[in-house]
């Protein structure tokens, strides 16, 4: 009966052990799963030491003083064959292991990416700031924070996720975050309603949302117990192994998604990683839909994360000829640079980073746009200074205020490759704009707007012999002036202006300097503006042409 009694506790202990491993690391059932090759071993060495303690415990009291160690070993038959499995395992992830690296397998891995040539004129088209990230990450961080710190009704018991996935809303490039509860005591006393908003950021105009719901965000990373995002995943899908990287999103609605990929191995048991298909799980409700890679929904734009997707180009760009090149004679060896950022096309969002030789010098041979949702890529050969070096180019115009420049964005102005990037003070605010040529990065334009920076950047072409027509989205009205009013939009002065043969008010605002001869216009004066409607009925006033 004793006997019986330790075998069942043994059993229970083992039980437990197993439970609360599994609960806490959330291993996924899958041989490409290096978790799960761990769990195993550990189930390997727990069952086998158990079983040596529960079988061992009679034997040393049996014999006491006169027990043989390897004769005691030698009667323990199960936990020899305990020790085997435990051998085999760690062999087969050893080997496993070895045989998946781009060691043995350089031209499998040189292929999981498929790299279109692309033409930069064609493709990248002339730019609407309208449709550009004028903010990076640490920026929008301090919009949050900052619009944080405004909600008294929120602020001391919920904090700002350092999420702030970059997606594409409603033709918008913008930046999203959910709150996250203060502590474990905020969870304890909030968690019945769960989080009651998330932050917004326009990335074009700055403009900061807290956007609350109807019902609070129950599933999130900063749940616990069965709640908690990672662990909700695993008990619904026990054998897909999640990416390290899972999406907060918002579809068109507004409704929050956790966007969660899951890894597709293609070489040996753990080599190859790529996305295989994608998870939606609905924050709110915690419905969880499945999709292929292929088929999620267009609204969706971070499926692959940028370090995946510049990962996979180096693979593609540095096995050219095999491994050991790669490391040793690095002929015709190519990889993306120490950077990147995201540009919004077509209604997704791609991943931007340059492309140079390994061997570290200061130019680039082209760059390389990724598509976060299908993967799909494309090169572009543009020789130039890399990032680095315009940055650099940049922050030397204002070396006397000490601004930095952010990793730069490329576009096409005037069919010209222009590195553009915000320069922000020492307590991260953005205070200038900067445009660099690519090829002649010398080239460089200075502006406290973006259409300042603009307007210095295009006389900047002219006076070195490139004509172009700006941005290439304006369009020009000529007209007599039948009102004009002075109104205050968010502490700034702007004049609203009709004209005699015109429906639409053209906004004029004279916190750019290059505006402020406005105020010597009247009612029957003649103006001829070039504009960008930015609503229906209302447009922004880019120049005022003399």
């Amino acid at each position: 009966m004793k006997n019986l009694k330790w075998k069942l506790l043994i059993f229970a202990i083992l039980l437990l052990c197993v439970g609360v491993f599994y609960y806490v690391t959330l291993p996924a059932i899958n041989i490409h799963s290096t978790d799960f090759w761990l769990y195993l071993l550990f189930l390997i060495a727990a069952a086998t030491v158990l079983y040596i303690l529960s079988k061992g415990k009679k034997e040393l009291f049996s014999r006491g003083k006169n027990v043989n160690i390897r004769e005691l070993f030698d009667s323990l038959k199960l936990a020899k064959i305990g020790v085997l499995f435990f051998a085999l395992a760690a062999a087969v992830f050893i080997v496993g292991s070895v045989l998946s690296s781009p060691i043995v397998n350089a031209a499998k891995y040189q292929k999981l990416l498929s790299v279109q040539s692309g033409n930069f004129t064609s493709d990248i088209k002339e730019v609407d700031f309208r449709t550009i990230p004028l903010l990076d990450k640490s920026s929008a961080q301090l919009l949050g924070n900052r619009k944080m710190g405004s909600m008294v009704d929120m602020v001391s018991q919920f904090e700002v996720s350092d999420e702030y996935t970059q997606i594409n809303y409603q033709n918008t490039p913008v930046r999203v975050a959910p709150l996250v509860y203060a502590s474990g005591i905020k969870w304890f006393t909030n968690q019945k309603n769960g989080i009651p908003a998330y932050i917004r950021i326009d990335m074009a105009t700055q403009n900061t949302e807290c956007v609350k719901l109807s019902q609070g965000i129950k599933y999130s990373k900063s749940e616990y117990f069965n709640r908690n995002i990672y662990r909700h995943l695993r008990f619904h899908y026990p054998t897909y192994i999640f990416d390290d990287q899972i999406f907060f999103e918002i579809d068109d609605e507004g409704t929050p998604y956790w966007v969660c990929p899951v890894k597709k191995f293609q070489i040996g048991l753990f080599g190859g990683q790529t996305v295989g298909r994608a998870v939606l799980c609905n924050a709110v409700t915690g419905e969880c839909v499945d999709y292929k890679v292929e088929d999620v929904p267009s609204w969706v734009d971070k499926v692959y994360s940028a370090e995946l997707l510049t990962r996979l180009y180096n693979y593609y760009g540095t096995l050219k000829h095999g491994f050991f090149n790669s490391v040793l004679g690095q002929k015709d060896c190519l990889q993306a640079t120490n950077g990147y950022n995201y540009i919004a096309l077509e209604d997704d969002v791609w991943v931007y980073t340059g492309v140079t030789s390994v061997s570290g010098d200061q130019s680039n041979v082209g760059f390389v746009l990724m598509n976060q949702r299908t993967m799909e890529t494309k090169y572009y050969t543009v020789e130039g200074a890399i990032e680095d070096s315009a940055m650099s180019s940049a922050e030397g115009q204002v070396q006397n205020l000490g601004y930095r420049a952010t990793f730069p964005l490329l576009l096409n102005i005037s069919n010209e490759p222009t590195y553009f990037m915000a320069l922000k003070d020492g307590a991260g605010l953005v205070k200038k704009y900067a445009m660099v040529n690519v090829q002649k990065y010398q080239w460089v334009a200075i502006g406290d707007t973006v259409q300042e920076c603009e307007r210095a950047y295009m006389k900047l072409l002219a006076t070195n012999g490139i004509s172009g027509g700006g941005s290439g989205v304006y369009e020009t009205v000529k007209g007599k002036i039948s009102s004009i009013a002075p109104v205050v939009v968010e502490g700034n002065t702007h004049y609203y202006i009709c004209l005699t043969n015109s429906e639409i008010i053209f906004d004029v605002n004279v916190s750019d300097t290059a505006f402020v001869d406005i105020v010597r216009y009247q009612a029957g004066d003649m103006v001829e503006f070039s504009y960008t409607l930015e609503e229906e009925g209302l447009a922004k006033v880019m120049e005022i042409k003399q």
